[in-house]
């Protein structure tokens, strides 16, 4: 990764983020709600297309418990963080403000997580001559980070906090995917063991890209509407445009 990959995944959270400071709340949400389809519909397409087929070679059939143990551990981590990393947003107007700390926490280690892989990945692909093998993940985490940081940057804002604590939440946020990228660079993982990170990776990729695109609209009754379809649509095919770069 480049110093400018490093920035780019930094400053996309700050960008969502700040966003929440501009915007009308009152129609916020279901803007929100058409980015999150489109970034989830993206995640789920270079999952598919990249990620599976580039760790599945070679194949391993211990792999499958590491994606499922991915998709387990999101599942507890959206316990921490309510699903702010897919749109949900419940401000809270109590006394104590503790409640963001759970919220914190599990949108932290996810970030920490997603990251590590981020600079180690074109390990696995030596035999390539390419090293451009992180940039489907890099995009997809930048494009996921977006309007997580938005929805974070809104919930704060809704449940009373200032602006720089809303600010500062969302630079610590921020720093958790390029730290979790720096430190896997750093621990000179073997193949079978970056392997084995990038099943847990995939695991929560996918719990999060079906959470995002199986929720159906509100007061909808359980259809799509065309707009989120669009934006599905777009996010697939973006994807899929990625398997010739």
């Amino acid at each position: 990764m480049t110093i400018l990959d490093f920035f780019t995944l930094f400053i996309s959270v700050l960008i969502g983020g700040l966003a929440a400071l501009k915007v009308d709340h009152k129609n916020s949400k279901q803007y929100l709600g058409l980015f999150l389809s489109f970034s989830g519909a993206y995640l789920l397409g270079i999952t598919a297309v990249h990620l599976l087929p580039e760790t599945f070679n070679p194949p391993r059939t211990s792999i499958g418990f590491w994606i499922l143990g991915g998709f387990l551990l999101q599942l507890v981590l959206e316990m921490l963080s309510k699903g702010v990393e897919h749109g949900h947003i419940h401000p809270s107007h109590s006394m104590s403000k503790t409640f963001i700390l759970p919220i914190m926490l599990g949108l932290c280690v996810h970030a920490f997580i997603e990251g590590m892989p981020l600079d180690a990945i074109h390990h696995l692909h030596d035999h390539s001559g390419h090293d451009h093998h992180h940039k489907p993940l890099l995009y997809g985490i930048i494009l996921h980070k977006i309007p997580a940081a938005f929805a974070l940057g809104l919930l704060l804002l809704l449940s009373g906090f200032n602006r720089m604590t809303t600010i500062l939440c969302l630079i610590l946020f921020g720093m958790m995917s390029p730290l979790g990228a720096f430190v896997g660079s750093n621990l000179s993982l073997n193949p079978i063991q970056l392997q084995n990170l990038m099943g847990l990776v995939i695991g929560t990729f996918l719990h999060i890209s079906t959470t995002i695109l199986f929720e159906a609209d509100e007061k909808s009754h359980h259809r799509i509407s065309f707009k989120k379809l669009f934006a599905i649509l777009i996010g697939l095919g973006l994807a899929i445009l990625t398997v010739s770069l």
